[in-house]
C-alpha cells in the first residue's frame, strides 16, 4: 500500500537500539543512562557556600543529576522530540479534542514586549497595552457568542467549567434557592461534566440520549424539578451532532427556574455561525487550544476563558479589565456578588495574545469559514468511509467529527484497540476511541479546518485498506501491532495499575573476572 509520508519514515522496519544512528527513529535511553554524576559539561568554581541560609531544609544527599556536555543535552531532547507525534509532523484525527494547526504567526506576536516579558504585579499604568489586548479578546469572545460578560483567567476548559458552575451555584443561593442540588447530564457528555457538578457538591441526574443520538426536550422536561439547578449540555454534542432541540431545551430549563450550562469544547464547528447566546445558554467555557489555534496544555499554558448571560454576568469572577477615569484597570477586588478570585493572576498572557492574533487574521467571515471547513472535512471522511465502516446515527450529516462503531469488525477478532494499534504503524495518529460511552467501540475522528483533501484522502485510504484487510481476516496485522514505532505494544492494564514513576540507577554487577 501507499503508506502516509507524515509523521514516520516511510520503509523503517525496525528501530534502532542506541543512539548512533543504526536508524532513523532510534530508541533513546534515559538522561541518566547517558551522563553520569561524575562529570558536567559546564566548568564550575568551586563555592564555598558558607552560612547556611536553608535551616533544617538543606539536601542531606547527593543531588545524583546526570552530567551531560551541550550537545548530549540537545540530542537528547531532540531525539525525544522525534518520539513524539504531533500536527507539525502528521494528521492528529483526535476525536472530540481539536488537533488544528498553531500558526507561526501566532508564536511570533506572542514573543512580542509588552506581552511576553511583563510580570503580574507590575504597575497598571505600565500595562496598558496588554490590558487593551485582554480587553480586545474579552469584546471578541463576547460578540462571537452573544453573552454579556467574560472571565478571562480559569487555565483550562475543566477549570472554566468549574468558574460556570460555581457562577450558577452563586446565583441561586443569590436567589434564596440554594435547595436546587440537582445539576442534569446527558449521557453524551464529556467526562468532566459530571465530574465537576459533583466537585460542587450536586447530584448527578442523567438524561438518556435518543437512537439518534441526541437529546429530547421531553426527556429533559420528565427530568426536571424544583431541586434542579442546572442542565451541562454539549453542543454539537460528543457524537458529533448539533443538537436540533436545543432552544426548546433551554427554554424549558429557564422555565423551570434553572441555568443552562454549555460545555464549548465543540465550540470550533460552529464559530462565527451560529452564537450560542442565541440558543439560550447561560455559561460556557471557549478552549483557546481547540477553538483559537492556541497549543495544547502539556502541563502549563492552557487557558478556558468562561462567557456569562446577563442573568450571571454579576456573579463573574476577579481580577477583569474594564475602562476607567485614567484609562483601562485592573479590578482585583470584589464587587458586588462577584466572585472571588479563581486563579492567582490574570490568566495566561501568551494564550491570549495566540487567540487574539488567530481572530484578527482571519475576520468574522474567516472565523465562519474555518467551522464551515471543519464540518466539510469530517463530512467528507464519513462519505468516504461509511460503506466500509458502520456509522451508528446516519439520520443527520454529521458537524466537525464523523462517528463510527465497531460493528463492522464483528467476527474479524480485531478490536477498536487493535485497529487503531494498525493505524499507528501507517503514520497516523489513532482517532479517539471508546469515546463516546453511548457508541459501542466508538471510533471518533475529527480532521478540522486544516487538513487539505489530499491529506484527507491519504488518511481514508488507509483506513479504508485496514477495513479491509480485517473484514478478510488479516487479523496478525491488527493483534501484534504497532510493529513499526519506536515503542511495540505495552500492557495498559498493568502500566495503569503498576506504574514506574521513578528511575533508580540499577545495582552494580559483578564482573566476570569477580
Amino acid at each position: 500500500m501507499s503508506m502516509n509520508t507524515q509523521g514516520r519514515p516511510t520503509g523503517v522496519g525496525t528501530v534502532g537500539t542506541s543512539a548512533s544512528g543504526s536508524a532513523l527513529i532510534p530508541d533513546e535511553p534515559l538522561l541518566f543512562e547517558i551522563g553520569d554524576t561524575e562529570h558536567s559539561g559546564v566548568d564550575l568554581p568551586e563555592v564555598d557556600l558558607g552560612n547556611n541560609r536553608l535551616g533544617g531544609f538543606a539536601r542531606k544527599s547527593k543531588l545524583d543529576l546526570a552530567g551531560l556536555t551541550e550537545p548530549e543535552a540537545m540530542r537528547h531532547y531532540v531525539r525525544l522530540s522525534r518520539l513524539n507525534h504531533s500536527i507539525d509532523s502528521g494528521m492528529y484525527p483526535l476525536g472530540s479534542c481539536t488537533m488544528k494547526h498553531n500558526p507561526r504567526l501566532n508564536e511570533k506576536m506572542a514573543r512580542l514586549p509588552g506581552f511576553s516579558d511583563i510580570h503580574p504585579l507590575q504597575p497598571v499604568s505600565t500595562v496598558q497595552g496588554a490590558l487593551e489586548m485582554m480587553n480586545q479578546l474579552s469584546h471578541w469572545l463576547m460578540t462571537l457568542t452573544n453573552t454579556a460578560a467574560v472571565a478571562l483567567s480559569p487555565k483550562a476548559g475543566a477549570h472554566g467549567e468549574l468558574l460556570g458552575m460555581m457562577a450558577i451555584k452563586a446565583a441561586q443561593e443569590a436567589k434564596g434557592e440554594a435547595h436546587r442540588t440537582i445539576v442534569l447530564v446527558p449521557e453524551s457528555a464529556h467526562g468532566t461534566n459530571p465530574a465537576t457538578a459533583a466537585f460542587l457538591g450536586y447530584t448527578v441526574k442523567p438524561v438518556p440520549a435518543r437512537d439518534d443520538g441526541t437529546v429530547d426536550v421531553e426527556a429533559v422536561k420528565a427530568a426536571l424539578s424544583p431541586e434542579v439547578a442546572a442542565i451541562m449540555l454539549t453542543n454539537p454534542n460528543t457524537c458529533g451532532l448539533f443538537e436540533p432541540q436545543v432552544i426548546e431545551i433551554a427554554q424549558a430549563v429557564h422555565d423551570a427556574g434553572a441555568f443552562f450550562y454549555c460545555d464549548g469544547a465543540n465550540f470550533n464547528a460552529i464559530m462565527g455561525v451560529v452564537r450560542p447566546g442565541d440558543l439560550g445558554i447561560d455559561a460556557m467555557h471557549i478552549n483557546l487550544h481547540k477553538t483559537f489555534s492556541t497549543p495544547h496544555g502539556g502541563g502549563g499554558p492552557g487557558a478556558g476563558p468562561v462567557v456569562l448571560s446577563e442573568a450571571l454576568s454579576p456573579f463573574a469572577p476577579v481580577p477583569f479589565v474594564r475602562q476607567g477615569s485614567a484609562g483601562l484597570e485592573m479590578v482585583e477586588h470584589i464587587e458586588g456578588e462577584a466572585l472571588g478570585r479563581v486563579t492567582a493572576f490574570h490568566g495566561q498572557m501568551g494564550m491570549y495574545v495566540r487567540a487574539l492574533t488567530y481572530m484578527l487574521s482571519h475576520g468574522a467571515d474567516g472565523l465562519a469559514q474555518a467551522a464551515q471547513d471543519a464540518v466539510l472535512n469530517a463530512n467528507y471522511i464519513k462519505a468516504r468511509l461509511e460503506h466500509l465502516f458502520s456509522v451508528p446515527f446516519p439520520d443527520y450529516p454529521t458537524m466537525h467529527e464523523a462517528l463510527f462503531d465497531d460493528s463492522f469488525l464483528k467476527e474479524t477478532g480485531v478490536t477498536t484497540l487493535d485497529f487503531a494499534k494498525a493505524l499507528i504503524d501507517e503514520g497516523f495518529h489513532p482517532m479517539t476511541m471508546y469515546f463516546p460511552l453511548v457508541v459501542h467501540g466508538a471510533m471518533l475522528i475529527e480532521p478540522t479546518e486544516s487538513e487539505s483533501k489530499q491529506t484527507l484522502d491519504r488518511f481514508c485510504d488507509v483506513m479504508a485498506e485496514l477495513a479491509t484487510e480485517a473484514k478478510a481476516g488479516n487479523s496478525e496485522r491488527f493483534t501484534a501491532a504497532p510493529m513499526k514505532a519506536p515503542r511495540r505494544r505495552l500492557d495498559e492494564t498493568r502500566a495503569a495499575r503498576q506504574p514506574i514513576l521513578r528511575w533508580e540507577r540499577p545495582a552494580d554487577l559483578p564482573k566476570a573476572a569477580e
